[in-house]
Parts: structure tokens; sequence; C-alpha cells
């Protein structure tokens, strides 16, 4: 497994149209429409950069992942970062095997852009929770 290019970085946080908002109107950036993910709990919204994407994460639902992290972080933060992968099967046995924990029940789900994507648990990457996407 060689890690691909940055992604995104993940930002959730507690008004998504407010952040929605600001990334638009006070910086000048691109930013996308809000997008429902129910299988994944989120509202998000891609602001897109030359180099990469910030992921901007809302609620959705009441058992979504963005309610627990904002109850520990009401101002929002950093979530996540996403790293793509040529084969995210192969990789996930690969860093499991090595003793990693893949979250949820292990297999891939679709994301946000279309493509299969896994999350590492944050206490095997020196606290950061990454998420890996098939490139």
């Amino acid at each position: 497994m060689q890690l691909g290019r940055l992604n995104h970085v993940a930002i959730a946080v507690p008004n998504l149209q407010a952040a929605r908002a600001r990334w638009r109107d006070l910086l000048g950036a691109e930013v996308s429409n809000v997008q429902d993910l129910p299988e994944h709990g989120v509202q998000v919204v891609f602001v897109t950069l030359p180099n990469t994407k910030i992921e901007l994460l809302g609620v959705l639902g009441e058992q979504s992942p963005i309610a627990a992290f904002l109850a520990r972080n009401p101002g929002g933060g950093i979530h996540h970062i996403c790293h793509e992968v040529d084969d995210l099967m192969a990789a996930s046995t690969r860093l499991q095997a090595a003793g990693a924990r893949v979250l949820g029940d292990g297999r891939p789900k679709i994301g946000a852009h279309g493509k299969p994507v896994l999350f590492l648990h944050p206490k095997d990457m020196d606290g950061a929770l990454v998420e890996l996407e098939e490139a």
C-alpha cells in the first residue's frame, strides 16, 4: 500500500449553512451545495481548492457521529483527514494485519464522492481520525 494524495480535510461545524456562507463570502472560495449522506449521518459541503478540498460536515439525524463530536467541541473543529489509496481492500487487509482498527464493520462504504471509503481508529493513527478513499 502506498498513501496517495491528500483528498480533503474535514471540519465539523455547528451550523453548516453559516459555514458554507463564510467560506464562500468571506474567503471567496468555490463551495458546493449541501449534500445529505444519510448512510453516514452527515451533511457535507465541499470547498474546492487548487490542490485539495475542505469538507464541511454537519449533523444529519440523531445518530450522527458529528453530533457527538460537536457535543465535545461545540465550536466545531477538524474532524478527519482523507488520503487516497489505489486499492482500498488491499490497504484494509494490510492495515488490519498490522493491528490497525478499521471502524464500523470493517467493510468500505460509499463516500461523498461516490467512491469506497473506510476510517481508521484515531488511537492507531497518532490521535487523528483517518479516512482512506479509493482513488
